[in-house]
């Protein structure tokens, strides 16, 4: 007897760990940082821009290596740099949100986080369609974040590989990192948002190296489709 009320119990708690995994797999506020597939593709991601000077020579290399990336943008460069943004638009690249500001959400009120998303798409939406992915700054995230992003119509992006090349480390390290870190269905971190950074000195290389170990490269959007398994997404409040 005492057996069997062990395995009813068994039992009851699997069932109840399967509904908690159905629960969070098709919870759609959840966040993406990588593609679960078998395909070597990778999606290069670039935040912070545009800039004057760091953005036009990282679409020079993309359009050399005939390679389409996903820009997370901040709003207010996009004001200062219009024309640089439609660049990216008419090179065939992804565009997703970034903020406005690049202010850290967390700390700010539902209005004030609702101005960030409403001010970067003033300035977006006369130059291209509404975005549906959203990068918020630094990674940083709490469940009232999800909820406007989510009710804005936003699919919410981090990474896998964070480069951190907006530190200006070695070169080698930059590269080293990506080459380390890659798998099936990465999401590389980079920016443009600043000068100098050492970006635009790397990115052909990581990009050849990439295609020599086999990797294609798409967008966030187009990556999305080689899931294999159901979204990998990070819960609320958990370590990037």
């Amino acid at each position: 007897m005492r057996r069997f009320h062990l395995m009813l119990c068994a039992a009851v708690i699997m069932a109840a760990m399967f509904v908690l995994i159905d629960r969070e797999s098709s919870n759609d506020t959840k966040i993406i940082s990588k593609v679960p597939t078998t395909q070597k593709v990778v999606a290069l991601t670039i935040d912070d821009g545009p800039h004057n000077k760091v953005t036009p020579e990282i679409l020079a290399i993309l359009k050399d290596k005939n390679v389409k990336a996903t820009f997370f943008v901040l709003g207010k460069n996009v004001e200062d740099n219009p024309r640089i943004f439609a660049q990216e638009i008419a090179d065939g690249h992804e565009v997703g949100v970034h903020t406005y500001s690049h202010s850290s959400l967390p700390k700010l009120s539902d209005k004030k986080i609702e101005e960030e998303f409403e001010k970067a798409e003033k300035v977006i939406l006369p130059i291209t369609a509404m975005p549906t992915l959203f990068r918020p700054p630094g990674g940083a995230f709490n469940e009232r974040v999800i909820r406007i992003a989510k009710q804005r119509g936003y699919q919410v992006v981090l990474w896998s590989i964070d480069t951190r090349d907006w530190e200006c480390p070695p070169e080698k390290r930059i590269i080293d990192e990506v080459y380390k870190a890659v798998k099936p269905g990465s999401i590389i971190l980079m920016h443009d948002g600043q000068y100098p950074i050492p970006t635009p000195r790397v990115l052909g290389t990581i990009i050849d190296g990439l295609r020599e170990r086999g990797y294609i490269f798409v967008t966030v959007s187009e990556l999305l489709q080689y899931n294999e398994v159901g979204h990998t997404f990070r819960p609320f409040g958990s370590p990037f």
